[in-house]
């Protein structure tokens, strides 16, 4: 058996691909050990110390690992617990589980089958063509979780829009990455949650006119890390929208945070807004 494996915008995250079914269609998310219970695969995958959250897909499985652990040690563990579950025959998901994948069940496949449709016939192909890459991942409580790679994830408030306009159940566009990662408890004390609630009202709407996003990595003690990307990835005006606009709108609204620490590959930019060492005038 070949498990393939792809790297995704979250450096703690790799996508394993076994190259047959997991769930078979839908999605299901694991933040913790406890509620893995529900999966058999996920449960063993949880038995890993290193292993912070587990996701699973049609055809995928997806693990985030802790801050502590590297990939060079912990990815054969992985790989091994994986191929042990599929040559023991046993299910990805308990028959009760699999009926509770988001966005795929009852009166919601009608919405979803418009919503895949809408992605791989009208918007894929627009977003192909800015050298960017989505696809659909699930839908739950209104939001379409996609996968968003390169210069997509500057145009995820156009693909919102789009996707409201023909389908009036949609509210929003949320990176599936970053729907994993926010499930984490660290990132749903009511800290966090200020600092998320200002970031998706507030600031990523500003950011969003560049082409950019900015994703919440992690909130420990009095410090939040962030990473840019999109247009921000690389820019030019990067530290500037950083100490000016991020680092002062987040210290002045939620005081309990004394500092904001950028963890983004600036190097790895592919689609700047500002090339680096140009300029520009900061969104804030």
């Amino acid at each position: 058996m070949f498990i393939a494996t792809e790297t995704t915008a979250d450096p703690a995250t790799i996508r394993f691909l076994p190259g047959r079914s997991v769930t078979g269609s839908g999605t299901a998310d694991f933040a913790d050990a406890e509620s893995a219970k529900r999966s058999p695969l996920a449960e063993r995958l949880f038995a890993i110390d290193a292993v912070a959250a587990v996701s699973l897909g049609a055809d995928f499985i997806t693990v985030t690992k802790t801050d502590e652990a590297d990939w060079r040690d912990l990815k054969a563990a992985v790989l091994a617990a994986i191929m042990e579950h599929f040559v023991e025959g046993k299910p990805a998901l308990l028959a009760a589980a699999a009926a509770e994948s988001p966005g795929e069940a009852g009166e919601d496949s009608e919405v979803v089958a418009q919503i895949k449709e809408l992605i791989e016939t009208r918007i894929a192909p627009g977003v192909a063509q800015s050298g960017g890459k989505i696809a659909f991942r699930g839908f739950e409580d209104g939001i379409v979780l996609l996968d968003i790679e390169g210069p997509a994830v500057g145009l995820k408030d156009g693909i919102a829009n789009m996707l409201q306009h023909y389908v009036p159940e949609v509210t929003g566009v949320r990176p599936y990455e970053e729907y994993t990662r926010l499930q984490k408890a660290e990132l749903n004390t009511p800290v966090a949650l200020e600092v998320r609630k200002l970031l998706d009202e507030q600031i990523n709407p500003g950011v969003a006119s560049h082409g950019g996003h900015i994703a919440l990595i992690d909130v420990k003690d009095d410090t939040v890390f962030i990473r840019l990307e999109g247009g921000c990835q690389g820019c030019g005006m990067a530290d500037v929208t950083l100490k000016q606009g991020i680092e002062q709108t987040i210290r002045q609204t939620v005081p309990s945070i004394t500092a904001v620490l950028d963890v983004t590959d600036h190097a790895g930019g592919s689609n700047p807004y500002y090339q680096p060492g140009k300029g520009g005038v900061s969104p804030f």
